[in-house]
């Protein structure tokens, strides 16, 4: 019996690129020598999305749909795709086209080389100059500070033994950073590089808060070094005002006619401790949102419909 490939894409609004999206990876998936089912798991489109992936999968039971009874957002609703896969591999990819099918053939040759993780990475992208600059910066950042080895430039595509799959469903993460959970698992992880291209149909569902967000998980799960910072600088900067106000103290005491402290050094120290301040306790509230939204245990999904999966 042929080994199955399970292939998930996430959909949301994507309803100019479904047509191609399924023929490229019908035909990648003709050449090797693999059965697969195709998961398209949509984040509740309010295009046509749905209904042309029904229609595909009313001719070809191969492709499957779970459709969202609302829009989870592009954390969750990926990872949840993986996690209803049956596959002896599952593979993610974008909808979007920017993750290139093609490459899909790459990932399956370092899976049968014994590797049980696979990951797309983006050393070069046809994206935005500054906002791929941007992302190499927090890439590398994120890489020092966690507290497992992080892979750069990942664009969270990749490939995923079923013995990978199998530790996932038992963390009980409902809002997990699927990159550093990987690296969290600890088995061996290929790479396979591509140089992204620019969306061509269609516009991004990425905003600044989208970027924010993730990057904000990637930091509050995957290291503790913000904390440990935030209270080695307090120490810091009271030892600094401590030995500042004995400069004043000193000063006006040998120059007690001719010194005199004025109104700006009291205001600039007031407002540069209270923005020190309100920074710290932003990063903080960060991680007690993690701890909030982990301990509610929310569902990943809330699924509305099921096309063309078993009873």
């Amino acid at each position: 019996m042929k080994k199955i490939i399970s292939i998930i894409t996430p959909c949301y609004n994507e309803a100019e690129n479904i047509d191609e999206l399924c023929h490229r990876i019908a035909t990648v998936m003709a050449t090797l020598p693999y059965d697969y089912e195709h998961i398209c798991i949509d984040n509740c489109s309010t295009d046509l999305t749905v209904s042309k992936i029904k229609e595909k999968a009313a001719v070809d039971t191969r492709i499957k749909l779970i459709v969202n009874a609302r829009n989870f957002g592009h954390i969750r609703s990926p990872y949840y795709g993986l996690l209803q896969s049956n596959g002896d591999a599952s593979i993610l990819i974008a909808s979007d086209l920017q993750d290139p099918p093609e490459i899909i053939a790459e990932f399956v040759a370092k899976w049968e080389k014994g590797y049980k993780t696979v990951l797309a990475v983006k050393p070069e992208s046809e994206e935005s100059s500054i906002m791929f600059g941007l992302r190499k910066i927090y890439y590398r950042l994120i890489a020092q500070i966690s507290e497992v080895p992080l892979v750069k430039n990942a664009t969270g595509a990749g490939l995923f033994d079923r013995a990978v799959l199998e530790v996932l469903r038992t963390i009980q993460d409902p809002y997990p950073y699927f990159r550093g959970l990987l690296c969290e698992i600890g088995f061996p992880i290929a790479t396979v590089p591509f140089k992204q291209p620019r969306r061509q149909r269609g516009v991004t569902k990425n905003n600044f808060y989208t970027l924010y967000d993730i990057a904000m998980l990637g930091i509050t799960n995957h290291s503790k070094i913000p904390l440990r910072l935030m209270a080695i600088s307090g120490f810091m900067l009271s030892i600094i005002s401590l030995f500042v106000a004995m400069c004043f103290f000193i000063a006006k005491l040998i120059f007690w006619d001719s010194f005199e402290l004025g109104t700006a050094p009291i205001l600039i120290g007031i407002f540069f401790f209270g923005a020190i301040q309100s920074f710290f306790i932003g990063v903080l509230g960060e991680y007690i949102s993690s701890i909030h939204t982990k301990v509610r245990n929310m569902p990943l999904v809330v699924e509305v419909e099921r096309v063309n999966f078993e009873k």
